[in-house]
């Protein structure tokens, strides 16, 4: 028997909405058990049925048990590492195969982000729960290299949100416009896939999304009305017309212009690469340089600025929210991801970068949250780590220790990085510092303890860090095998000292994507102290947007 419990919630906006519940009652004797299986669909009852009987035909309990253990050792497979404790790097790799979930029935039916229901297929399915702002970092080029297949049916799914709803994502729930978060990060999603060459999709028309998605249009656009000043903010209307965001018209300015800086940079690549006009590739370069507008020569930080030109005042880089999105501006100053050289020339060279970049540890863990008028978890998660103001817990600032690498430092990104894996990830029900935001913060520690991290998605390099095993195998789809041996490598060993790769001297500070996937064997010998003449070869620095420009 069952009982129907109904109640309703009151929106934001007064409108009241219903909420059903139902109770099941088992009239089961001592010990006996109960089978059940349950069946969920976004289109109808009749598609949840036919899921369930899809999936899971008959009653066999073992059975169901065993093909799931079957199907998660066979994603876990992909990297075998050699650890007497392989909890924390397992289930961070588990994480990042929980989202974007399957949203295609098994009659190929799916909702689409017009909230109509389309006949699809199940070869080429639909998914969703997105959380680009997120996953654009890490969970992505991850898929790169572990599952590109299965990253190409992303980028197909996130395509075909384009088409239905009349713009992609920023943050896909149930084929539901959010509006959360910002930036357009389908962007360098797609573009990081295409240019590691996995280009299984309609790259013009993906080419013609991100065109759609990087200009202030409201037009078209299928969500509910109080969803799209957010979907669609008229920052992007400022950042094309005055190349920056005023503070005194729009929240999280410095945020989302340093966002879309990064993201109109990945349309420029794949202008370049689509042989589009040189108006339009050269229009989409000067964005890319949008960030420059924001930064602060006194502090030699990022700053919001106001309408008439001015710098905010007063400013306290301390401060969370405001000008940026969960965070401050010891956090959000380093979100270059394409030209790290370009920053570095701001703040007045390379060692006064590497000054500002250790302040972020030397900073006491202080705040002001005065914006949000109370303690956000991820401010409270940062004071309980106590790394000065590096937040870890949130994503902005994940990318930055391996930025020590375009200094001409690798060692500090080397010991940081081995502090942070230490200190922040524990194999306890509390054992993350944050949210694991949809796999992103899993995917930053399974690439640093390979050794290795997308800082620039868009890109086919690899920043380097340091391994934290003494071997991994990596399987690629192709067949080849990828190993990183580390032999030396301990709690006190955590230093390179020098690196081969197939038998030849490597002294790059980065790897490439096309490199690896040929397969091969890695040699890391390690070490308690720092190679301070390793890594200082400006030939051997990552790519960074300002170079490569004066390269041409």
């Amino acid at each position: 028997s069952y009982t129907l419990v109904t109640d309703s919630i009151t929106m934001d906006n007064g409108k009241r909405l219903p909420v059903c519940k139902v109770l099941l009652h088992f009239n089961t004797t001592k010990d006996e058990q109960v089978l059940v299986k349950v069946g969920v669909s976004a289109v109808d009852i009749a598609g949840a049925r036919k899921n369930v009987e899809s999936e899971i035909p008959g009653w066999d309990f073992d059975k169901v048990r065993k093909n799931a253990r079957s199907a998660w050792n066979q994603y876990l497979s992909k990297i075998d590492i050699t650890k007497d404790d392989k909890t924390i790097f397992y289930t961070a790799l588990y994480h990042t195969a929980i989202s974007p979930n399957l949203f295609t029935d098994a009659d190929g039916r799916y909702l689409g982000m017009d909230l109509e229901v389309h006949q699809g297929d199940t070869i080429n399915p639909l998914y969703t729960v997105f959380s680009l702002w997120d996953t654009f970092r890490a969970l992505h080029p991850l898929m790169t290299i572990i599952d590109p297949d299965l990253n190409n049916q992303f980028i197909n799914s996130l395509i075909k949100k384009h088409q239905e709803g009349g713009i992609y994502p920023m943050w896909d729930l149930g084929s539901n416009y959010t509006g959360t978060m910002i930036g357009y990060h389908a962007v360098p999603v797609i573009v990081d896939a295409y240019m590691k060459g996995y280009r299984n999709f309609d790259a013009k028309e993906a080419y013609k999304a991100s065109l759609r998605a990087a200009e202030y249009d409201t037009t078209g656009i299928k969500c509910p009305a109080l969803v799209l000043p957010h979907l669609m903010p008229k920052a992007k209307y400022y950042k094309n017309a005055i190349g920056y965001i005023p503070c005194d018209r729009e929240n999280e300015s410095v945020a989302k212009a340093l966002e879309y800086a990064y993201d109109d940079w990945c349309i420029y690549k794949l202008a370049k690469e689509l042989k589009r006009p040189k108006k339009e590739i050269n229009l989409f370069a000067k964005r890319a340089m949008n960030y420059k507008n924001l930064f602060d020569k006194e502090s030699k930080l990022m700053r919001g600025r106001n309408e008439d030109g001015t710098f905010q005042s007063p400013f306290n880089p301390l401060k969370w929210g405001d000008a940026f999105t969960e965070g401050n501006s010891w956090h959000y100053t380093w979100s270059v991801f394409h030209d790290p050289q370009g920053l570095i020339d701001l703040m007045g060279g390379k060692d006064s970068f590497v000054m500002m970049l250790d302040s972020v540890f030397a900073v006491p863990p202080l705040f002001d949250d005065s914006y949000y008028g109370q303690v956000i978890h991820e401010i409270r998660e940062m004071q309980i780590m106590n790394m000065g103001n590096y937040a870890h817990g949130n994503q902005p600032i994940q990318h930055m220790i391996y930025l020590y690498n375009y200094a001409g430092q690798p060692w500090k990104a080397q010991y940081w990085v081995r502090d942070v894996m230490n200190k922040m990830y524990t194999p306890t029900p509390d054992g993350y510092c944050g949210d694991e935001d949809n796999g992103q913060t899993s995917a930053w520690y399974v690439f640093s303890a390979l050794g290795f991290y997308p800082v620039a998605p868009g890109t086919t390099q690899y920043v380097l860090g340091a391994p934290l095993f003494k071997k991994a195998t990596l399987h690629f789809e192709n067949g080849k095998n990828l190993v990183i041996n580390a032999p030396e490598n301990s709690d006190k060993n955590i230093y390179i000292e020098s690196m081969s790769f197939n038998g030849v001297n490597y002294t790059k500070n980065y790897l490439d994507h096309n490199e690896l996937l040929k397969g091969g064997v890695l040699d890391i010998k390690m070490g308690d102290k720092p190679n301070l003449n390793r890594g200082v070869n400006p030939e051997d620095f990552p790519y960074s947007f300002s170079v490569d420009e004066k390269k041409k």
